[in-house]
């Protein structure tokens, strides 16, 4: 495991994300981007368009950390390395927002599929099993990409033309908000063919 993408920057005031995500591939990602830019044309919202870069669906949000605790991404690592998942098509169809304050717009599914709660669940429960907190609030998955923050208004459920996505890996990455404002790949794990 390399873990040399996680980078010491104390005293810089940067905020250091650790989390589990969904990461499309290049296709896929121009896929949503596509889908982004129809909303946009559409509805003509007010707000920050995220870049096709930053496209991912979060899996488990283990926190937002001053400096990343020394031993955490390595822990995470190993719990989920011992899960074995099987790979899945995630169908797109849906474009929305939440209720909160910054109104976030994404693009999500009316149903699930099963494999992906079922990642959901397991990496939840070897994360626990390793003794690494994650921040979902008790929340129910709501799986989403987020394309357009600080919307000026929310958008309705609103059905989109489906974006077959295929997942076939998940990765845990590694943001830092700050000087750097990047996103890095700490790690992958591929899920197995069905």
């Amino acid at each position: 495991m390399d873990l040399s993408g996680i980078a010491d920057d104390r005293g810089h005031g940067d905020v250091h994300r650790l989390f589990f995500a969904l990461w499309p591939d290049d296709s896929v990602r121009q896929r949503i981007a596509d889908a982004a830019s129809s909303l946009r044309q559409t509805h003509s919202p007010g707000g920050r368009w995220l870049g096709p870069h930053r496209y991912h669906l979060t899996l488990q949000f283990l926190g937002d950390f001053a400096q990343l605790p020394p031993t955490l991404a390595a822990r995470a690592c190993d719990a989920a390395a011992a899960l074995r998942s099987p790979a899945f098509t995630l169908p797109l169809d849906r474009a929305g927002s939440f209720r909160n304050r910054s109104i976030p717009w994404w693009l999500g599914c009316q149903d699930a599929p099963q494999a992906l709660t079922g990642l959901w669940d397991a990496l939840g429960l070897a994360l626990a099993r390793a003794g690494v907190k994650v921040h979902s609030g008790g929340k129910a998955l709501q799986p989403h990409v987020t394309v357009l923050r600080d919307a000026d208004r929310g958008l309705p459920s609103t059905p989109i033309a489906p974006l077959h996505w295929p997942v076939t890996e998940f990765v845990l990455i590694h943001s830092q908000l700050g000087r750097r404002n990047a996103y890095d790949i700490v790690q992958r794990w591929s899920l197995m063919d069905q």
